[in-house]
Parts: C-alpha cells; structure tokens; sequence
C-alpha cells in the first residue's frame, strides 16, 4: 500500500470574542492595525518617534522595485527534480483511465475519477546509482463511481502507465474541489440554514453558493472515529468530509458539526 503524507490543517484563529449566531459559530478575526497596509487599505505614512524635523528636497517616488525572472524550464526534469509543469500534465494525461462512459465519475458526477495528486515517484533500488534514472509519477484519483481510491505510477520517460493500484475504504484528505463541492451542498441544504443566517449577519447579503467562502476539507471516517450513527454509518466506505468555513476578507463561521457523503450527495449533523 503506498504510504500518504497527511495535510496539516491546523488554523490559528486569532480574536477574542465568539459571537453565536443562528446555529453555527462566527469567529471575528482581529488584524493589527498596521494589517491595511498590505491590503491596500492604510495610509502607507510612518510617523517619526524623534518629532519634526527641517524639510528637505523632496527625494521623489522611490525606484521600482526589481524582481528576478524565474529561470526557464525544461520539458523534463532530471533525477529527484520536482516534476515541471509539462511532466504534471503529462502524468494526468497517462494516467487518466480510459474507460467506458459511466464507468467512472469525479464529485460532480462527470465522466472521469476525480484527480487528487501528482508526485514524483520513488526510484528503484537498481536505478539509484544510474546517471539519468527513468521519471516516474505517482498520479491518484477518486472515483465516485464505485467509491475506489486509484494510484497509477507513470513511467514518463516511457510515456507508460506501469502500474495501477485500486483500494477501498481509503479516504486520503480532500483535494480544494472536493471541498467546494461539499461546501455547495451544505449550502443547498436544510441544514446549512445556520451558515446562511450567519453569512448573512456577516455581509448583509445571501449565500447561494460557495464562491464566497474560504473553504478546506477533512476527512470523516465514520465508525473509525468513534460513534457514527444513522447516514453518517457508511462514511469510510463513502466519501466524507467537514469543512473549515470561512468568509473571504470576512469572519469564520464554524460548519465543523456538519459531514457531507460527497458520495451519496447527503448532508448529516454530528450530535
């Protein structure tokens, strides 16, 4: 089984007053008050410690500030380089299943697994010492079809799919358009009445859809992480996922009771 590094998703959220509203919770976050600085929205003075001093010639706008262009690259990266963007593209590309219509499906239910991650693969042992070792991916999808985990190892100096690997009840962490999606269907549901009332004390205006979130997704395993009655009992088996809720350049709002099966496309309340 391939081993996967889990995402840190820990958050500082910085503030110091909760308010409750409606059913979910709003964390304000508090900036320093230098913060408009970097956003656009201060003044960009500094003012001297020392007082007033004699004017003197005005020493104009300062000289732009230069940044270094990024270095070309290449079509293909040599020995443990990162994978360049042409070696990512073609990696997806190979390692796409080619399957009749229906057979796969991403989290919108489209034809095709949904993709999660591309990265450079590990060397044989016999290939460690050669001069230009082969490039390989390991390239991983979720299909929604049949609930399935799927890693395929490219070869791409070969353009090759060498090996596939498919799992269930394997839940790695979600990719950011699992998480949009889930945020969706919290939207639409009976139960995100809450993170709409609260986005709306926030903003003043309606939420009908996840664009003006910030949103990251965890994995909910079900019974692998202690009681996990009525719809929430085929989670692990099904996708599942809680979310971190954020307005953009606004509040969080906590949704983290909430799990939605992007499997079965339901929406469920922790007690």
């Amino acid at each position: 089984m391939h081993q996967l590094m889990r995402r840190h998703l820990g958050k500082v959220l910085a503030g110091t007053a909760l308010a409750l509203t409606g059913t979910a919770l709003m964390a304000a976050i508090t900036l320093p008050a230098g913060a408009g600085a970097a956003d656009g929205t201060g003044t960009g003075r500094r003012t001297g410690a020392a007082g007033p001093s004699a004017p003197g010639p005005d020493p104009g706008p300062p000289p732009p500030g230069v940044v270094e262009a990024a270095g070309p690259q290449g079509e293909r990266g040599r020995g443990r380089d990162p994978l360049t963007d042409d070696e990512l593209r073609r990696a997806r590309e190979l390692a796409l299943p080619r399957a009749r219509r229906g057979a796969t499906a991403d989290v919108t239910g489209r034809p095709g697994p949904e993709p999660l991650t591309t990265d450079l693969a590990e060397l044989a042992p016999s290939e460690a010492g050669l001069a230009d070792p082969p490039r390989r991916a390991l390239v991983s999808f979720y299909d929604y079809a049949g609930d399935s985990y799927l890693v395929r190892t490219v070869n791409l100096t070969t353009s090759t799919v060498e090996s596939t690997d498919t799992q269930h009840g394997v839940q790695p962490p979600p990719s950011h358009a699992e998480a949009v999606e889930a945020a969706r269907l919290l939207i639409a549901a009976p139960l995100g009445s809450g993170l709409r009332q609260d986005y709306r004390k926030a903003t003043g205006r309606d939420l009908t859809g996840p664009d003006p979130l910030s949103v990251t997704g965890f994995v909910y395993r079900g019974r692998a992480e202690g009681e996990a009655p009525g719809a929430l009992g085929e989670c692990g088996e099904h996708r599942c996922v809680r979310l971190f809720t954020k307005v953009k350049n606004g509040p969080w709002i906590d949704t983290r009771r909430f799990v939605i099966d992007l499997s079965a496309r339901t929406v469920a309340r922790l007690a």
